[in-house]
């Protein structure tokens, strides 16, 4: 680039173009990929579950939806119900808080100061999560490599930093907070449309410079010439290109004044979640995470009629039916905006591919605990919908209580991404969970 550089200066051309060159390599490399495009969303729910209206009875591919599971009888072909996977990471901090910090890293709590609902206080997760680690993984070939790595979706997350409040992580000690407001979000994702505007209106300007040189420049100097106009050429491809995918995937148009209130989270979450699907369709990324609330959330879901916040609803005894009706359909309403989900993805082609965005992603649901009231953390309520990586969906699978450092790996081998532990290695023995291929 320092020849391109002093190439550009001794041709008296306006520098402005070379952060764009920089990028050109970049452009190129995009416009070569031909692998098949995977894609991984870990959406995030809290408080627990309600066993009984969540777990289905039968094992295998002949398994019936309990309620909360009900509004994805569309995808029961395509979806995956795993009950008896464990969070067996203990140390410092509560259920709800290594419950959260270990959801995707698998591995203990630094002490810290943050002092839990019981037990010893504690810090931050100590190392990465699962969703960081492929991201690395993809983004370390250019084959796979995105103009974001992840991308971090949120809803009405507390502006507090704490244990509670972040899953992701990009290593031990470094919490990734995410972005709950989706007009953020979107200045995030399009922020650089108009500067794809002055960048053709540059190449435009460069175009004519190189023609007007051609003829006054030294042999030596016009095969860089000649690269300079091949990068210009290919740029302007790149260009069209964009643009007829822009025709295919528009810009959303975000309605304006939705405030970050308890009761629009509704409109939030599809607000983010039309953002998520554009994200994929302009292979934005192919690794995110959407965490509605967070761990201990307490939202009241007015518009189910419901006034009381859902973690204290959580705590009601089992014995208490009104409470534990309402909790079914909080998680059925949790359920409905993931069956919204994946039918934008079902029903968005796959841009210059086949199928689908929802043939090519898989979407992993899951929570802190398995109850609320109990604070479990086994039988997890883990759900993944989607043939982002190929495993044998379509089914009801019970496991023997088993740790759910397992069902990481098997995300990671998913990506091709053969990772011999993840997290705490005591807990990594039985490899991947061979049930899912």
């Amino acid at each position: 680039m320092n020849s391109r550089r002093s190439f550009l200066q001794r041709l008296g051309l306006n520098t402005a173009i070379a952060p764009f060159l920089s990028n050109l390599n970049g452009f190129a490399e995009e416009s070569r990929q031909t692998l098949r495009k995977q894609r991984l969303v870990v959406m995030f729910s809290p408080n627990g579950t309600v066993p009984w209206d969540f777990w289905p009875d039968e094992e295998g591919a002949e398994f019936t939806l309990k309620r909360i599971l009900q509004p994805l009888a569309d995808f029961q072909d395509r979806m995956l119900v795993m009950k008896g996977l464990c969070d067996k990471v203990r140390g410092d901090g509560d259920n709800h808080m290594r419950g959260m910090g270990c959801l995707l890293t698998g591995i203990e709590l630094f002490p810290g100061n943050i002092q839990g609902g019981s037990h010893t206080p504690a810090g931050w997760a100590s190392g990465i999560s699962i969703d960081q680690e492929i991201a690395r993984f993809l983004q370390a070939r250019p084959e796979t490599r995105t103009r974001f790595g992840s991308l971090e979706f949120g809803v009405m997350v507390p502006d507090r930093a704490d244990t509670w409040t972040r899953m992701s992580y990009s290593g031990g000690n470094q919490p990734i907070a995410p972005v709950d407001d989706p007009y953020q979000m979107f200045r995030k994702l399009y922020g650089q449309v108009q500067d794809r505007d002055m960048l053709g209106s540059i190449l435009d300007s460069v175009q004519q410079d190189l023609k007007r040189i051609s003829q006054v420049i030294s042999r030596e100097d016009r095969g860089l010439l000649e690269q300079h106009t091949t990068f210009v050429r290919d740029m302007e491809g790149r260009l069209k290109s964009m643009q007829t995918t822009n025709l295919n995937h528009e810009v959303p148009v975000l309605e304006q004044g939705v405030r970050e209130e308890n009761d629009n989270i509704p409109q939030i979450t599809r607000m983010q979640m039309e953002l998520l699907v554009n994200s994929f369709a302009n292979d934005f990324t192919r690794v995110a995470t959407f965490q509605i609330t967070n761990s201990v959330g307490q939202p009241k879901m007015r518009w189910l009629g419901i006034e009381e916040g859902h973690h204290e609803l959580s705590h009601e005894p089992d014995s208490n039916k009104e409470a534990h009706e309402k909790l079914t359909q909080i998680n059925t309403w949790y359920c409905e905006q993931l069956a919204w989900l994946v039918r934008r993805l079902a029903e968005t082609p796959e841009p210059n591919g086949e199928g689908s965005l929802l043939d090519n992603t898989l979407i992993v649901w899951g929570n802190e605990l398995g109850q609320g009231n109990s604070h479990t953390l086994n039988n997890i309520p883990f759900v993944m919908v989607g043939n982002g990586l190929d495993f044998r969906m379509g089914r009801s699978l019970k496991f023997p209580l088993v740790s759910h450092n397992r069902l990481l790996m098997s995300l990671a081998h998913g990506f091709g991404h053969h990772i011999e532990t993840f997290g705490k290695p005591e807990f990594c023995g039985d490899g991947p969970l061979t049930d899912l291929t």
